[in-house]
């Protein structure tokens, strides 16, 4: 298991973030997961890292915090920590974050406060936000179990073993076994490369979606819309890796050009609040009408974010027939879900989506129909009758989703 680790750390070093001789690394890790921060950081000098700088969270403080705080300090943001990020990424740091957190620990905070800081935050981290969307810093989002985390997915057995079950199931979707991870990754980027090469070839004005939930919705795709898929580059053309694991092809929609309905297919976690079995109409791109059997308030209060939260900016295709979903485990957390079903996105679209959108102003993106907001958040919606027509420039339909999977 040790050896496995150290294989998982360098993978996440020298694949995700790619890092560079004397580059600076920012590490942004919960507190239960120090000793894979260690990992990663002592990688990274191997690597050549002129610093690595770790950013702690804890989030059964962050709850107190929530729960007892004065009401004024939702809605501001430390400079201290604002200026670590913005500084850190105009010096080139690359970033990696690991995403592991209890899916309820926030279950039962006022959602006000939450969405007040959610506020705060995507205010005051606008550049370094926009910094990674732009692929301007490599980065790359990671996890690794946490106790809670493991006994909500897997409340029938004891700790031990559900931390045990978690890893072993994490360590299969990022293809870290016996063999070398980078050579198996590299196998498995080729592939995707060949749906975002056919996907960029038909270059779809829209794609309509439908499925036995419910589902019957129309995506147009903006003029010079380009699909990407499990490597990025930076405008210098350096490699990274996003997102480990991920099975995804995804560009962006026309900010209000999506009109119909959407179900969502898996629960999503908020911040630390479960949206569950949820429903969205949009009408010429906005959501006009929602429901959630759970979690409906933390829904509007994501919808109402600010006045493009309610628009999508991700549009991504995953198979149904793919190793995380295969697994058939809800993992309560967005950077596995989504890698197993089909997705949407609320809010921020990625502007290196759309042609020369990377040296885009904020007036020019506006006016290419691309989506700004302060948030991003993915939501699932594939299942394994997803059908997916995508309709040409000239009119003409083509299968791309049957059955939940690419029809090619």
């Amino acid at each position: 298991m040790e050896q496995k680790l150290e294989k998982y750390a360098r993978l996440v070093v020298r694949k995700g973030v790619n890092i560079e001789k004397n580059q600076i690394l920012v590490i942004n890790a919960p507190i239960e997961c120090a000793d894979f921060a260690r990992k990663i950081a002592k990688e990274a000098y191997l690597a050549g890292a002129r610093d690595v700088v770790v950013s702690w969270n804890d989030e059964v403080l962050g709850r107190i915090r929530f729960m007892h705080a004065p009401e004024e300090i939702f809605d501001e943001f430390p400079d201290w920590r604002k200026e670590m990020y913005i500084g850190y990424a105009r010096q080139g740091a690359a970033f990696i974050s690991i995403a592991a957190s209890d899916p309820e620990i926030l279950k039962g905070v006022n959602p006000d406060r939450i969405a007040r800081t959610q506020k705060a935050s995507g205010n005051a981290l606008k550049e370094y936000r926009e910094r990674m969307m732009n692929n301007k810093n490599t980065w790359c989002v990671v996890s690794i179990p946490t106790v809670n985390w493991a006994k909500k997915m897997f409340p029938k057995l004891s700790e031990r073993e559900a931390m045990a079950k978690l890893w072993e199931a994490i360590l299969e979707t990022v293809r870290v076994g016996d063999g070398d991870p980078i050579e198996s990754w590299e196998k498995h980027l080729n592939i995707l490369k060949k749906n975002k090469e056919l996907m960029n070839q038909y270059n779809f004005k829209s794609l309509h979606y439908k499925n036995s939930l419910g589902t019957d919705l129309t995506i147009e795709l903006p003029k010079g819309h380009i699909w990407f898929s499990g490597s990025e580059f930076t405008p210098e053309g350096r490699e990274f890796v996003a997102n480990m694991p991920t099975e995804e092809v995804y560009t962006m929609p026309k900010k209000h050009g999506v009109n119909g309905t959407v179900v969502s297919s898996k629960p999503l976690n908020y911040h630390g609040n479960l949206i569950e079995e949820f429903k969205l109409t949009f009408k010429d791109g906005k959501v006009i009408e929602y429901s959630a059997k759970r979690g409906q308030e933390i829904l509007e209060k994501l919808l109402t974010a600010d006045d493009s939260s309610a628009y999508l900016g991700e549009v991504a295709l995953v198979p149904h027939d793919s190793p995380i979903s295969n697994l058939n485990i809800l993992f309560y957390n967005t950077l596995f879900d989504e890698n197993a079903s089909c997705h949407l996105a609320f809010g921020k679209a990625y502007p290196v989506c759309i042609a020369g959108g990377d040296k885009m102003n904020e007036s020019e993106l506006e006016a290419a129909d691309v989506n700004d907001s302060i948030i991003h958040e993915d939501f699932m919606v594939g299942t394994k009758d997803l059908e997916i027509i995508g309709i040409t420039e000239d009119g003409k339909e083509v299968a791309v989703f049957k059955n939940g999977n690419f029809a090619w």
